[in-house]
């Protein structure tokens, strides 16, 4: 179905104003094919018809989370770019290990966590390398704007393919059950999780004070402004000697001069400059 110029704008406004998704000229192609399948399932002849519903009637607010589920992009896999977790696992956890001893307490956020496969590794390699955080108190939260991907990240069950993208043969057999031709996680991983829907570009609710921040691959989604204000919040909301893990193609260059980089192993990481140190 094709889309025309002036609805292509007024979902254009759509995803600017509902999650800062920033949709240029051309990617009309990317809008007719996400939407259509909604609009068909739906009873539409044509997608402006469509449109033209979200525009004009306000039951139209139903078709309001589908829509942007289909416009966002929600790409994750198990160990997605390997680095940051041989970071995580051997600089990050061992630093905060020895700094949080005193309190035994340790907090992570995935923001935009999909379907869960980036907090479900984090779990796993706490639980597969660090015993001594047993009797700790460890909060790792994942955030998302969509409930159809977080009802899916609760639940824990993935396919063969899923499991397939990243997940080292060893982990699958140890903290997955096989149910048919799908894979579930383990309840005493998944109960080391919790997942709350969030809209990064709108008012946050009160967030704990976390030690790791991953919000990777999200932002290059967002216009400029939307991300200078998500990672000045991202500062407020995190430890002063805590961690940000961003995407790879994502920096804070030019947009926030507060943060400094760092190399961790083969992964950049970002701290706020008064706590940055040299990497070892």
């Amino acid at each position: 179905m094709a889309i025309s110029s002036h609805n292509f704008k007024f979902i254009q406004d759509f995803a600017r104003d509902t999650a800062a998704i920033v949709l240029d000229p051309g990617k009309e192609y990317l809008v007719e094919s996400r939407l259509t399948p909604i609009a068909r399932q739906s009873g539409f002849g044509t997608l402006d018809e469509f449109v033209d519903q979200l525009r004009t009637d306000r039951k139209a607010v139903l078709f309001h989370e589908q829509v942007m589920d289909a416009l966002t992009t929600n790409e994750t896999s198990f160990f997605r770019d390997f680095h940051p977790f041989e970071a995580l696992r051997h600089h990050v956890l061992p630093r905060l290990i020895e700094q949080r001893a005193g309190v035994k307490r340790l907090s992570i956020w995935s923001a935009a966590s999909s379907t869960g496969q980036e907090l479900y590794t984090i779990a796993m390699l706490i639980r597969e390398y660090f015993p001594q955080l047993r009797d700790w108190n460890i909060t790792i939260l994942g955030t998302d704007l969509s409930t159809t991907v977080l009802d899916q990240a609760r639940e824990g069950t993935y396919s063969q393919i899923e499991v397939n993208r990243g997940l080292p043969a060893a982990f699958l057999l140890k903290h997955f059950t096989k149910n048919d031709t799908k894979w579930t996680i383990k309840d005493d991983v998944k109960k080391m999780v919790e997942y709350r829907q969030m809209n990064l570009v709108k008012p946050w609710p009160i967030m704990p004070v976390f030690d790791v921040v991953f919000i990777r691959n999200v932002m290059i989604y967002f216009d400029v402004e939307s991300k200078r204000g998500i990672l000045k919040r991202i500062r407020q909301c995190l430890q002063p000697q805590g961690y940000l893990f961003l995407g790879t193609a994502e920096t804070t260059i030019n947009l926030d001069p507060e943060w400094s980089p760092s190399m961790l192993g083969k992964a950049t990481v970002y701290q706020t400059k008064s706590a940055a140190v040299p990497a070892r």
